[in-house]
């Protein structure tokens, strides 16, 4: 039987890191060699962007390869462990996600690390795509004592609940390490979901391990805790995790190409470092919302490469099936792009235009080359983003046909979404009364 030759594909999602927490993209006060040696190696993008300043939602375009907002799951800011069994509330089984594409194609799929796409019974990797799982259902858990929300712990093995001991992220690193050892040289490829649960909180580090199950288990009182020392730990740790996992591709992939997607659900929290950007997690402000993005193809795309091109996670998810030559379902075509013509030098850098809502925090946002629009509750802004990177220059008054012009194509995009469900959570306190 002849090998498929298709590349290996692995998709790799952390959690809550700021564009600058990689040492590559501006990170002084640690370094993350192995990620850095990615970047070095591929194409790294300046002006990536997360489809949402949330994880569930960015998931769901992930996923999908389209808005986030054709889905009720993408309506919802975020998934919480409240709405388990609602039958509304996940990626709907047989939907032709990123991973049912490429295993209905003749890829082998797995999913390690963090679902948080719907509860279940009704929902679940292995109803999507995945012939694998082995991670978390829910939107964080424990690093040691592995207790999600709800209070009730939360690591999985398929659908069934498991015990391990270990810190998550080394779990998870190891675990994919071995997938690929396994499955590196095999008659068909695979496509492998790495989406690990770290940088989120709760902040947890070994080196403070004992004070770390104190908290873990007083996570339903929600207990912060973390400090900028064990954030660089965690952020070191995970660095030194996907090293093993691309020294295993690296040694056991031979003549098989893969191909390597690295990015970030959304931006940095509390102890990140998003600069030059303003705002987090939740904020339609690039602070909340620029990731960083990196692709590695060894002799398919440059190397070395710093893109301006902008791109968002939907891209992200129609590149990865591009490269294993996968087509979209015609029933449900992409909104993403595929960026590949761009990474192999063969198209310069184009014009995107990309869409935001964030319904509890009545915000809107499009970014249309260096232009950004952003309402605020009912302040609006227009940002010159070659200008003033960290959106403080309001041009609005300057310029009111452009800003007309990009609300006028909020508007017409947002007709085309699902509409924003009446009985979301009261707004929380908006931007304009922190920054402006």
């Amino acid at each position: 039987m002849k090998t498929d030759s298709r590349p290996n594909v692995i998709f790799i999602v952390v959690d809550d890191c700021g564009y600058a927490d990689l040492s590559c993209s501006g990170q002084t006060d640690y370094r993350t060699p192995e990620i850095d040696r990615m970047a070095a190696e591929g194409t790294r993008f300046t002006q990536g962007y997360a489809n949402a300043p949330l994880c569930t939602n960015t998931r769901v375009a992930l996923m999908t390869g389209r808005y986030q907002y054709r889905l009720p799951l993408g309506l919802v800011e975020p998934l919480r462990h409240s709405q388990r069994g609602d039958e509304a509330l996940g990626i709907p089984r047989n939907f032709p996600t990123l991973p049912l594409l490429m295993k209905e194609s003749g890829y082998r799929t797995a999913l390690i690390g963090k679902w948080h796409l719907g509860y279940l019974p009704h929902f679940g990797p292995l109803h999507s795509g995945y012939e694998e799982f082995f991670g978390v259902m829910g939107g964080y858990t424990g690093y040691f004592e592995h207790i999600g929300d709800g209070g009730t712990r939360d690591l999985y093995e398929g659908e069934t609940p498991v015990e391990r001991i270990g810190y998550v992220t080394d779990m998870l690193s190891d675990r994919a390490r071995q997938f690929v050892i396994d499955h590196a040289q095999g008659a068909k490829p695979f496509f492998l979901s790495l989406h690990y649960t770290a940088p989120h909180w709760p902040w947890s580090a070994p080196s403070v391990e004992a004070q770390a199950r104190v908290r873990e288990r007083d996570i339903a009182q929600h207990a912060q805790g973390g400090s900028l020392r064990i954030y660089k730990e965690m952020m070191e740790i995970l660095d030194r995790g996907i090293g093993r996992v691309m020294k295993a591709v690296r040694n056991h992939a031979g003549d098989r190409e893969t191909f390597v997607v690295f990015t970030s659900d959304n931006g940095g929290e509390r102890y990140s470092k998003n600069w030059p950007f303003v705002g987090r997690k939740w904020d339609l402000l690039d602070g909340g919302l620029r990731v960083p993005q990196i692709v590695w193809w060894p002799g398919r795309i440059r190397a070395a490469c710093v893109s301006d091109q902008v791109a968002a996670t939907m891209d992200l998810t129609a590149t990865c099936l591009a490269a294993a030559n996968v087509a979209a379902s015609p029933d449900y075509p992409l909104d993403g792009q595929n960026l590949l013509p761009v990474l192999e030098g063969r198209v310069p850098e184009f014009e995107r235009t990309l869409f935001w809502r964030m319904a509890n925090r009545s915000q809107r946002a499009v970014r249309r080359g260096n232009w950004k629009y952003l309402k605020v509750s009912e302040k609006e802004f227009l940002f010159d983003l070659d200008y003033d990177a960290r959106e403080r220059t309001n041009f609005a008054a300057n310029q009111p046909d452009r800003l007309a012009a990009m609300r006028t194509a909020w508007e017409a995009w947002d007709k085309s979404m699902l509409p924003i469900p009446m009985d979301l959570p009261s707004p929380m306190v908006a931007l304009s009364e922190m920054l402006w």
